[in-house]
């Protein structure tokens, strides 16, 4: 009997999708250490050339056009993929999706981007038959995810899954799991042994993140923090924006003992671990992982889009606060300076999560795609090929087989 197999494919429009989708293929791998996941960025893989030129142009279009990014995103809010677009996103960059199954030949398939789901649910509907199951990334629904031949969404909250509800899902193909983060994310560890380890100073500390692409930030915000380095150290994660990195080494006032700048890093868990505060843009999957680890935010104010949902949610979950002025980052670094005082050499992280964000399991979800593989009243069975290749009639890709 071969072992399970779980095909999680994703997207590389920004870096949360395909995070969540390693997350998750890491939290199967601790619950079900005998079930195999691949994660794959669909696009990219069929498409090694032209899909970096794509999202290179939409991270610049991001940057430098938000409100035509807003707009896009408000105008198709309630909108599903058309006949039409599906249609030319497989003719053009998914042909070979097809085959990819037929190699790979997984018990299930999760999407953790609207485009591969939009992909998968076409070839469900010319006969493949494998179950499809979506993993929305944020805490807010756009109508791309939703597509009838999805099995069941995977939802963060129950008020993404009433929004799904209002637009016609059935309640029992909705499952509430929160969104996944790395098995790292699920505990915390000592601040002050790690603070030791990691060679910063046991003093309140603030990290500031931006997601992969790195940290955007108000020059007078910027100001305002580094003058603050005598008594909060600051730990800048500005992952691959090397031209903020660079220009903040050149800057005197970042030249201090208590800043610490860094570029993209695998130690996140950690530095959170050692952190009293995070200051970020609402992005799900950072937020979700400060949610688990019990950290407090700050929010860089948001893109347009799902970042705006995300912000909003957290925020009326109690999680941080908008910095819509240098006041806010006043107010927040000296109300951990009078807690050191208050407490002694080490600043505890408080705990102001309303009792609906402190519900989060970071291990649910993981549990819940183990729970799909493995009904508890049907017997686990080693799926044949055919059930996977019925409806699809394709050259195979090249002469080497995907490794799963």
């Amino acid at each position: 009997m071969r072992k399970p197999r779980v095909l999680l494919l994703s997207e590389g429009f920004g870096t949360g999708h395909t995070q969540a989708a390693h997350a998750l293929a890491h939290g199967i791998k601790k619950v079900s250490p005998h079930v195999h996941s691949r994660v794959i960025e669909l696009g990219k893989f069929l498409n090694p050339t032209v899909a970096p030129l794509i999202f290179t142009a939409y991270r610049k279009t991001l940057s430098v056009q938000p409100k035509l990014v807003s707009l896009l995103y408000r105008t198709q809010y309630n909108k599903s993929l058309n006949g039409f677009t599906k249609l030319a996103l497989h003719r053009i960059f998914y042909t070979q999706t097809a085959q990819v199954i037929a190699q790979l030949r997984p018990d299930i398939v999760i999407c953790t981007h609207p485009f591969p789901n939009a992909v998968i649910s076409r070839l469900k509907r010319q006969g493949l038959k494998i179950p499809l199951y979506t993993l929305i990334t944020d805490y807010d629904v756009h109508g791309t995810w939703i597509n009838p031949e999805v099995n069941r969404y995977l939802v963060s909250t129950p008020q993404v899954k009433g929004m799904l509800e209002d637009r016609g899902v059935p309640s029992s193909q909705i499952q509430i799991t929160g969104i996944p983060v790395h098995p790292d994310f699920w505990e915390t560890g000592d601040k002050v042994k790690l603070r030791e380890e990691m060679g910063l100073r046991n003093m309140p500390t603030a990290l500031l993140m931006g997601g992969g692409w790195g940290l955007s930030f108000d020059e007078e915000h910027m100001k305002a923090l580094a003058s603050w380095a005598d008594r909060v150290q600051l730990v800048f994660c500005l992952g691959s924006n090397h031209k903020m990195i660079d220009r903040m080494k050149e800057i005197p006032c970042f030249q201090h003992p208590n800043i610490r700048i860094l570029g993209y890093t695998r130690e996140v868990s950690k530095l959170m671990d050692v952190s009293d505060v995070l200051i970020t843009k609402p992005g799900g999957m950072t937020c979700t992982e400060a949610m688990a680890k019990g950290l407090p935010m700050l929010f860089i104010p948001p893109h347009p889009g799902q970042e705006e949902e995300n912000c909003e949610y957290f925020v009326q979950a109690g999680h941080g606060r908008i910095i819509d002025s240098a006041d806010v980052i006043t107010n927040c670094f000296q109300e951990l300076c009078d807690e050191q005082q208050k407490q002694g050499t080490t600043t505890p992280r408080r705990n102001d999560q309303t009792e609906q964000a402190a519900a989060y399991d970071p291990t649910l979800c993981a549990q819940a795609v183990h729970d799909l593989l493995f009904p508890a009243t049907t017997e686990v069975t080693a799926p044949s090929l055919e059930r996977f290749k019925a409806g699809i009639t394709a050259r195979p890709l090249s002469g080497t087989r995907l490794p799963l």
